[in-house]
């Protein structure tokens, strides 16, 4: 695979990671690099809705078809993955959907995985792909996403920052802020109890 004769395996990233990344570098470390994971409410549910997106390979709804669990990948970028679904529309143009378990609301580090799902598409398809969207299960409401030049640049830099992370075997210190009770790594990261050793360890003479 060509993606592999340029790139050294360890440099390739997951999709995934660079959500992982966006919403905290810890918590993509802790995943990436150490190979821990722990569910809780939030990825149970997630496993599951995902479960039954990847159950069709392909549909065609209102003439548009669908392709569940799409491959991807990116040789310039060194990347690889899959896409929950991507719409084929009537002219061709690919629509990647990426499908999540809470209320809609928009979410930086779910712009990034889809866009970098998109630039996948671009190189593979050899095709513009302007747009996407994520539906959020929750709410059972699909917030569209333009691939506009922002996004692509802050993607593109998440990709070169997640990459470097990853290959320095390095795992950031805990955060300790409001993304972590909602964290599936909470009890794993101890964010409060090394902040607490942290100010301990300051105050001593």
């Amino acid at each position: 695979m060509e993606l592999l004769e340029q790139w050294e395996e360890a440099a390739i990233v997951p999709i995934s990671a660079l959500e992982h990344y966006a919403y905290c570098p810890r918590q993509c470390a802790l995943i990436h690099i150490e190979q821990v994971f722990e569910e809780n409410e939030y990825t149970l549910r997630g496993a599951a809705l995902h479960e039954r997106v990847d159950e069709a390979e392909q549909l065609t709804e209102e003439g548009i078809v669908l392709e569940y669990a799409l491959p991807l990948w990116s040789v310039r970028l060194g990347l690889i993955g899959r896409a929950d679904v991507v719409g084929f529309l009537s002219d061709g143009v690919p629509y990647p959907i990426e499908y999540k378990v809470g209320k809609r609301r928009a979410k930086y580090h779910d712009d990034v995985q889809l866009c970098a799902q998109a630039m996948c598409l671009e190189e593979m398809l050899e095709r513009p792909v302007p747009k996407g969207a994520i539906y959020y299960h929750a709410s059972r409401r699909r917030r569209e996403v333009v691939f506009d030049e922002a996004l692509r640049a802050l993607t593109e830099r998440i990709i070169d920052e997640t990459r470097a992370m990853i290959l320095s075997g390095h795992t950031p210190p805990p955060v300790n802020d409001a993304r972590c009770p909602d964290c599936s790594l909470l009890r794993i990261c101890m964010p409060d109890v090394i902040a607490r050793l942290q100010n301990r360890s300051e105050e001593s003479p």
